[in-house]
């Protein structure tokens, strides 16, 4: 079984973010793989497990998108592609999403593994964009996966429950906490991983796709207004100044 990971090298969440002018100051950023992917990768090396065959990680961006490459050979892919793009717009999910499918169909898995979202943007968008770019079919947020032949049947993650849905191979999934424990990567995975060839594509490879976002400034959210008490000797006086405060200052009533 070929199954394609997708994968997004994302700030640390405990970075402190700064903003330049269209972009964030990546000075003294911490750069991990997107938590949500390393579900997709887990399940990746399961099914290869448990099945044969091979993982190939694919990431977008620039130079600095191998080190999300390196762990994720660390943690037992077989192959690594980077689409190397130095401008990257994390936020131009289309374009990212039109040079993934492009490089997809070069490579006929059968199945295709995401996060559900990545933690910078959270559009939750590319994998379900990948998947109607190859008129594959999709199923979002998984919980669990069985594959018997071409068949596969889900556990997804629906608003107040969850689903259970089948799907035929190949198709897209988006992998939501729960599908599975991620595995740490060994010393020896490390070590081995510095080794192991990354194969460098760049838009030009897949059509070149004109880009369909252009980021004209980025500003951090307005301060918000401090809050303020209400002080009363019982219920029916701050009921009283909450009403008066909603009416009058507000202007919400």
């Amino acid at each position: 079984m070929k199954v394609v990971v997708l994968l997004k090298q994302v700030p640390d969440t405990e970075t402190s973010i700064k903003l330049g002018d269209k972009t964030i100051n990546e000075a003294g950023i911490k750069w991990i793989i997107s938590p949500y992917d390393e579900f997709a990768i887990e399940e990746g090396i399961k099914l290869r497990e448990k099945n044969g065959g091979e993982v190939i990680a694919i990431t977008v961006g620039p130079d600095r998108t191998q080190e999300a490459l390196r762990t994720a050979y660390a943690m037992g892919v077989d192959k690594a592609i980077h689409i190397k793009v130095d401008n990257f717009n994390t936020f131009d999910v289309s374009y990212t999403s039109e040079l993934i499918a492009n490089c997809i169909k070069t490579l006929s898995p059968d199945l295709v593994i995401a996060g559900k979202q990545s933690i910078d943007t959270d559009s939750s968008q590319v994998g379900v964009q990948v998947a109607e770019l190859l008129g594959w079919g999709h199923v979002a947020m998984a919980t669990k996966l069985e594959i018997n032949g071409n068949t596969a049947r889900l556990t997804k993650e629906i608003e107040g429950g969850t689903a259970e849905v089948e799907a035929s191979l190949p198709f897209v999934l988006t992998a939501q906490k729960g599908l599975n424990e991620p595995r740490y990567p060994s010393l020896k995975g490390i070590m081995t991983a510095k080794k192991k060839p990354i194969e460098v594509k760049t838009p030009a490879d897949f059509g070149n796709p004109s880009p369909k976002i252009e980021i004209v400034s980025l500003d951090p959210p307005p301060p918000r207004i401090p809050g303020r008490k209400l002080e009363a000797s019982d219920a029916d006086g701050f009921a009283q100044q909450l009403v008066k405060a909603l009416r009058e200052e507000a202007k919400v009533i």
